[in-house]
């Protein structure tokens, strides 16, 4: 059987650590390549990682066709669903997935054609596949909260991903694959430049969680040590007078009272029923 390796497809998806990847050698070891390889044609589509062990020991291994596919898109959004659906992606890895997802769904609504179906052999399955494209299918891109629950993130988990994957630098990305750096960490340090993002990695994690911190710290407001109290009106404000000062002021009121008091005279007058 001839099996071809797209390297574009097996670098699709992030490669297994090297302690994965140790330990699914050791269980191919011990048990045998139990999972078959899926083709497409003679494409290999998934289980690039057992191939190649068992190809490495001479070990025998059961292929199995997929024949609903009708365009690479096809084979990267099957290929996505896969790994959204197991439980050693990290959180990163699907939100990357379901961001890839989204942007292969847009593009289709965009382009708003019909791709060229490439025949490999006939189906045996008359049902349509969840990525099916045509008029009967859903093209429409998923929402923000849609990518969330498909990737078991939050929404703010989503953003942050979408952030970290526009203006992160390719050693911020990094650390967040291996786990070093947590995403809302990366995201923090996303903000920065490209050149503050590469001169915090130089000095390893250690010096990107202290970017984060610096970038949080920026933005919190300094209290101010003493509640600002507010602005006294002049006509309020204390005044320094001298006893001459005052008894004129006194003076001034005293008649301005012995008017008011004429006033009010004269307007009882006025109201008082003549009889």
């Amino acid at each position: 059987m001839n099996i071809v390796v797209n390297e574009d497809l097996k670098a699709y998806i992030d490669p297994l650590t090297a302690d994965e990847y140790a330990s699914l050698e050791q269980s191919i070891l011990a048990e045998g390549c139990r999972d078959a390889l899926v083709l497409w044609g003679e494409v290999l589509i998934d289980g690039h990682n057992r191939y190649g062990i068992c190809q490495k020991h001479g070990l025998p291994f059961n292929t199995v066709q997929n024949t609903r596919f009708k365009t690479m898109d096809d084979v990267h959004l099957w290929m996505i669903d896969q790994h959204l659906g197991r439980r050693s992606v990290s959180d990163f890895q699907r939100g990357v997935l379901a961001l890839r997802r989204r942007d292969i769904l847009l593009e289709r609504t965009r382009s708003a054609a019909v791709p060229a179906q490439i025949p490999v052999q006939d189906a045996g399955d008359d049902a349509a596949p969840p990525w099916d494209t045509s008029a009967s299918a859903s093209t429409m891109p998923p929402t923000r909260e849609e990518l969330a629950r498909a990737a078991k993130l939050s929404n703010s988990q989503v953003a942050a991903i979408e952030k970290i994957q526009k203006q992160a630098a390719p050693e911020v990305i990094a650390a967040v694959r291996a786990g070093e750096l947590s995403i809302n960490a990366a995201a923090v340090v996303a903000t920065l430049s490209p050149e503050e993002q590469q001169a915090a990695a130089q000095g390893g994690v250690a010096e990107l969680k202290q970017a984060v911190k610096r970038v949080r710290d920026s933005k919190k407001r300094p209290k101010p040590e003493h509640p600002a109290e507010p602005a006294m009106d002049t006509a309020e404000a204390p005044v320094e007078e001298t006893l001459p000062q005052l008894r004129l002021r006194l003076d001034r009121l005293q008649r301005e009272v012995a008017q008011l008091q004429a006033r009010i005279a004269e307007l009882e007058a006025l109201d008082t029923p003549a009889w």
